[in-house]
């Protein structure tokens, strides 16, 4: 699966390919995920995401219209992310259930 990474940092980097183990083709993407950026996901199956992403209405338009159908948050929270637009699009969401 190919996944477009944002709100990289280098340790993300280094744990997510430690984890990763080659199953999956990650792009890490330094820049937060909002409309403006949700451009880069095209071509990627998912988007993984953290606290300070956007995902907002606009934003998961752009995404579905990008053929992305997976939404991995790398944070507990989701209150960041437009679940009913989700659902209209059959966009799939996981979170980290607690630390």
């Amino acid at each position: 699966m190919k996944v477009a990474v944002f709100s990289t940092k280098p340790y993300d980097q280094k744990n997510l390919d430690k984890f990763n183990q080659g199953n999956h083709q990650l792009t890490y993407i330094p820049a937060r995920l909002t409309p403006l950026t949700a451009l880069l996901s095209d071509g990627y199956d998912a988007v993984c995401c953290f606290v300070n992403d956007q995902l907002d209405n606009d934003c998961i338009e752009i995404l579905a219209s990008n053929g992305v159908k997976h939404i991995a948050m790398r944070c507990a929270g989701y209150n960041n992310v437009n679940l009913n637009t989700c659902l209209k699009h059959n966009i799939n969401g996981v979170r980290v259930p607690e630390y």
